[in-house]
């Protein structure tokens, strides 16, 4: 495929707000699919916001009513603000659209990034994003004295960790050496378009999430890249590295439409 071009919107003091993003998402995505712009990337930081994807439950949302923004990307709830690359590819695919691709090729470029800093990430099958794998179950330290045959999450599918003290919080999966997610991905075809995308947690703070269930997962957590290699990054340190192996992934990638299974006869 082509050029890829990147657009650095705004970080730190100048995060820029969720719908105004939102609004140039859809500009830019006009332009493309009228070829007006080459495949376009769209990097930024966020002021504190949850968004909810199309399959947001409402037993997923904060308890305390605090405001969602509700969206047309995939997924689930999420939070995004300061710490936190945001990336918003505006690329188009040839038609039928394999999401499931496009999907793998931002992890792809997201496990590279975390490579080169010193750190191992992986995909969990049935679970997008990226992930810090934790200890096997039987080794992990029992939570609030409760052995894990006992663990609610394991036993009770409405279990709500947000009501069950701080030691099934998101925030804290890494003390429980449980698995934990550092990127989310969330995207949206319309017109062979690609719309929405990554947030790769670098060093926000990360008991926001704690008050959502995360992506709709209970049984696992959150982390971020500096929490695990235990020393501070900076979304600008990142910055140059997403773009230099999302351009390699991207522009390296043989676009091929989704594979279709003929019509049985009849």
């Amino acid at each position: 495929m082509g050029e890829v071009r990147f657009v650095r919107m705004g970080f730190g003091a100048e995060a820029v707000e969720y719908l105004q993003a939102w609004e140039e998402q859809r500009r830019v995505h006009a332009a493309r699919f009228a070829d007006e712009i080459p495949d376009t990337v769209l990097l930024l930081e966020h002021p504190p916001v949850y968004t909810a994807g199309r399959r947001t439950a409402e037993s997923e949302r904060p308890l305390d009513g605090t405001p969602v923004i509700d969206v047309d990307r995939g997924g689930k709830i999420t939070w995004h603000g300061p710490g936190q690359l945001v990336g918003y590819p505006i690329q188009k695919l040839p038609r039928p659209v394999d999401v499931v691709a496009h999907v793998r090729r931002l992890e792809e470029a997201m496990i590279r990034t975390c490579a080169e800093f010193g750190l191992e990430t992986t995909r969990i099958e049935g679970r997008s994003g990226v992930w810090v794998l934790g200890d096997p179950v039987e080794q992990r330290p029992s939570l609030g004295g409760l052995s894990l045959d006992l663990d609610p999450r394991m036993t009770d599918e409405e279990f709500d960790p947000r009501l069950n003290g701080p030691e099934y919080a998101p925030s804290n999966a890494g003390q429980r050496r449980e698995d934990r997610k550092l990127a989310q991905i969330g995207v949206r075809v319309s017109k062979g378009v690609t719309m929405h995308g990554f947030a790769m947690n670098i060093n926000p703070d990360t008991t926001w999430f704690d008050r959502i269930i995360p992506c709709g997962i209970r049984d696992a957590g959150v982390t971020s890249l500096a929490a695990e290699l235990g020393r501070d990054v900076t979304v600008a340190e990142v910055v140059p590295v997403i773009e230099k192996h999302l351009r390699e992934v991207l522009e390296d990638a043989e676009l091929r439409p989704r594979e279709t299974q003929p019509a049985a006869s009849v």
